[in-house]
């Protein structure tokens, strides 16, 4: 991340499900791009890919960059974007073979954005699905049992 000017310049994408912008990050490799196409496909719209730009509260894609995205192996495609959006949830993707934990820490957040964080695995087929219920829970239209809970529930 650099800081120039107060705008805060990260390497990562960007969509919106509605008014609600969700920051993908992750290494070179771990499904970044791929998983944008995917939340693309499911009608979010897109805000940035590759790089990102925050002022304000707000997140953009520079200049350069807006309404372009890399499909990988095909090409640079420029497409319908969303000029600016406010995020709401960070999406950390794990490095191939990384761990993933059945049940992880909650409530934590992203020590970069200060963001909600969820962190999967980008090529997981449930990806999408997995954000679109941590949205539904930023929401209020769905609820994360506490571990405490399910736990007394099993009993």
């Amino acid at each position: 991340m650099t800081t120039h000017d107060g705008i805060r310049k990260l390497h990562g994408g960007c969509v919106a499900r509605g008014k609600l912008g969700v920051l993908i990050f992750g290494v070179s490799g771990s499904g970044k791009s791929d998983l944008l196409l995917r939340l693309l496909g499911r009608g979010y719209d897109l805000v940035a890919d590759d790089r990102i730009e925050m002022e304000g509260g707000l997140v953009r894609a520079p200049a350069s960059l807006r309404g372009l995205v890399e499909v990988r192996g095909w090409g640079i495609v420029r497409r319908a974007f969303v000029p600016e959006v406010t995020p709401r949830l960070t999406v950390r993707l794990l490095r191939q073979g990384e761990a993933f934990y059945r049940l992880p820490e909650e409530g934590v957040t992203d020590e970069e954005t200060g963001l909600p964080l969820l962190t999967l695995d980008g090529m997981m087929a449930s990806a999408p699905e997995r954000i679109d219920l941590a949205l539904d829970c930023l929401e209020g239209r769905a609820f994360l049992l506490s571990q405490g809970t399910m736990l007394a529930h099993d009993s």
